[in-house]
């Protein structure tokens, strides 16, 4: 095979070629329910590959999708291994690679690209089996800062504030390494970044921290540690 079928890398002009591609749109139902696309997670600014499981032998094309529906406007490209040809439509950013695998690769990818994507396989003598999956990007989590408005208190005599200082969300609060349990006495703001208590007790003398999280990573302030006296 050509080098150049390994990759979707340039702009090749998709007007053309708009009769064929709006084709594609008519649904041909599966001849399998094996074929899907692998979904896949990221994190913003890395490398997107949604892979494919269970393609389908002979395979002559691979026709790529944003968004559940097969219309011209939703195209991202497709590559034909038998003439090496390369087609990019009105979903393609540029940053859309397709590899010999069939697997599309989305370089650098933004909360833009999340959603669910459609491969189609191109069979020959055969109908059309396509498959479905969806991209999940998650943003880069910073190191959150937790502030208090006094950490060294009188028990029934004195209130404190905490505050976390962070642009992400959603936010948790932890006591001593365990997720804080509010008491009649705790008030969280409705955005989770304010703590206050009034008054303080002794039982709340220790160590606070907020943190931020997603499924594959989470990030904890420095503890403030809070000393009631009484």
């Amino acid at each position: 095979l050509s080098e150049k079928a390994s990759a979707l890398r340039g702009r090749v002009p998709w007007l053309g070629f708009l009769l064929a591609v709006f084709l594609l749109t008519f649904w041909i139902m599966p001849t399998t329910a094996q074929f899907a696309i692998d979904s896949t997670v990221a994190f913003e600014g890395q490398d997107g590959i949604l892979r494919l499981s269970n393609k389908p032998p002979n395979v002559t094309g691979i026709i790529w999708y944003r968004g559940i529906e097969m219309k011209v406007l939703n195209f991202i490209g497709s590559l034909a291994w038998d003439t090496s040809e390369i087609l990019t439509g009105p979903e393609y950013s540029g940053r859309e690679e397709i590899n010999l695998e069939g697997s599309l690769i989305i370089r650098n990818v933004t909360v833009r690209d999340e959603g669910i994507y459609v491969v189609e396989a191109v069979l020959p003598n055969s109908p059309r089996v396509r498959g479905f999956g969806w991209l999940s990007v998650y943003r880069t989590r910073s190191v959150p800062k937790l502030l208090a408005s006094n950490t060294t208190v009188t028990e029934n005599e004195d209130a404190v504030v905490m505050t976390c200082q962070t642009d992400e969300s959603p936010i948790y609060w932890l006591f001593n390494a365990r997720s804080l349990e509010l008491t009649e006495r705790m008030k969280l703001s409705q955005d989770h970044r304010t703590l206050t208590i009034d008054p303080v007790r002794r039982d709340d003398a220790g160590n606070y921290q907020c943190k931020v999280s997603n499924p594959f990573s989470s990030f904890r302030s420095a503890p403030v540690e809070l000393d009631v006296e009484y």
